[in-house]
Parts: C-alpha cells; sequence; structure tokens
C-alpha cells in the first residue's frame, strides 16, 4: 500500500471503485489479491496523487499500463488513449464475451486498452471461468 497517498484518500477510492480493478473489473474479494492504485495519468509524466488521477488496479493491469497513457488501436492502426475511469464509462468502451470471461473493447479506447493491459491474459480468464461458475462474475452493474 502507497504510504504517499492518505489513508482518507485511500478509502474513497476504495469505495469510489467497488473494491475492484477500474480496468478488467477483478474484484478483490474474488480474486484474494489487493488492488493496486494506479496513477492514470502517470506522475512520471506529471501526474497528480489527487482522486480525479487515482483509481484501483489489478496488478496485472497496473503493471501492464506501466506509465502509458495511450495504445495502438488493433483495428484502425492508430495512436489511441487509454481508457480513463474517472472521466469515461467502463460500459461505453467494454463489454463481457458471450461467456463472461474475456473483456471486449467496444471503441478504439477499449479495444487499445484491452491489448495494452492483456486484459485477457490465459490466467484471469482461467479465473474468470471459475468465478462465472460459481456465480461471482461478471459484476451486474
Amino acid at each position: 500500500m502507497s504510504k504517499y497517498i492518505p489513508e482518507s484518500l485511500r478509502n474513497q477510492i476504495a469505495i469510489s471503485d467497488k473494491r475492484r480493478c477500474c480496468y478488467c473489473l477483478t474484484s478483490e474479494a474474488n480474486s484474494g489479491i489487493p488492488m493496486t492504485h494506479d496513477h492514470i495519468h502517470p506522475r512520471s509524466r506529471g501526474g497528480e496523487t489527487t482522486f480525479e488521477n487515482l483509481c484501483l488496479a489489478c496488478r496485472s493491469c497496473n503493471e501492464f499500463k506501466a506509465d502509458l497513457t495511450e495504445a495502438i488501436d488493433p483495428v484502425t492502426g492508430k495512436i489511441t488513449p487509454l481508457f480513463n475511469p474517472r472521466i469515461q464509462i467502463w460500459s461505453d468502451h467494454f463489454h463481457w464475451s458471450s461467456d463472461a470471461t474475456k473483456v471486449e473493447g467496444l471503441t478504439n479506447i477499449g479495444r487499445a486498452t484491452v491489448i495494452c493491459l492483456r486484459m485477457n491474459n490465459p490466467v484471469i480468464v482461467a479465473a474468470r471461468r471459475r468465478w462465472t461458475t460459481s456465480g461471482w462474475h461478471p459484476p451486474d452493474d
């Protein structure tokens, strides 16, 4: 847990983000893995430690995002901004595959984010399959 993020801000983020990754929607309760705090606009690029610039992210999404703010949309081949969970709505850019194991991008932002953050890596897809069987997945909101 980052000591430079005040506890009151960490609590605000946890409640707002429903204790799940704002990118792939992995739940801390389902995965058992504590969420990390992602600077949407990275600190290394001048991003501030504010509610508007922080969100919860699973370790995998956070590590692959690193300090990136854009990626290539695989359909258009153009450089595209990554999804910003503080100003964009998840369901406008993503949806679940018919078996609820894969995040699918609906827009250039969604597609670029899915690829860049490797949101459908084999480990998480297998876990989502188990969560779906248990009725924990996908989130109903």
